[in-house]
């Protein structure tokens, strides 16, 4: 014991030691590498299925654990929905303390991502907080205010004025388009 505490070395690096890998999986790594410097875009599930088209047995999880171990991510660019303009004006926040208790008081709006299997298809949609209920909705494969000033407008027309609209400040809903048509 007195060893370890001069060498300053943890009890449990003393007694642990790391089991090599399998020769299965050594293969299985291989093959994950030279995919993976084909397609860098191969998540573990992707890279799976690539694995078990030759007749490998190998689940997701596995997968996962050995690209993990190599250090293997998938590079893919990821959305980013909630961009703010630096020229579009802020708004503040209304509905601290607020009790929402009815129909038609509180809409609000966001933007999320639908990833398919080249990009993505970004969906908007107008919602009561009341009701929960959504109001409207669009689809586009752009991050432009059209379709967010296209969805607000069919809300509007189908189900009158709320008293308060609730977004993030995204570039998409603090533009002049849109909230000329709250206003």
């Amino acid at each position: 014991m007195r060893q370890c505490t001069l060498l300053q070395l943890n009890r449990s690096g003393v007694y642990y030691w790391p089991v090599p890998e399998s020769e299965a999986n050594l293969e299985l790594m291989r093959l994950i590498d030279a995919q993976f410097l084909e397609a860098p875009y191969y998540g573990s599930r992707q890279m799976t299925r690539h694995l078990r088209r030759p007749g490998h047995d190998v689940g997701h999880k596995r997968a996962r654990r050995l690209m993990a171990g190599m250090g293997r991510r998938a590079i893919y660019q990821k959305p980013r929905t909630t961009v703010p303009h630096p020229e579009h004006r802020k708004y503040p926040y209304l509905l601290r303390d607020l009790v929402i208790d009815r129909p038609n008081q509180v809409w609000c709006s966001d933007i999320t991502y639908i990833p398919m299997r080249k990009g993505f298809l970004y969906l908007v949609a107008v919602m009561d907080w009341h009701t929960r209920k959504v109001l409207s909705w669009r689809l586009s494969n752009t991050m432009d205010a059209a379709f967010c000033v296209e969805a607000l407008r069919d809300a509007l027309v189908r189900y009158g004025t709320p008293e308060i609209f609730n977004t993030d400040q995204g570039s998409q809903f603090t533009t002049p388009r849109f909230t000329e048509v709250l206003e």
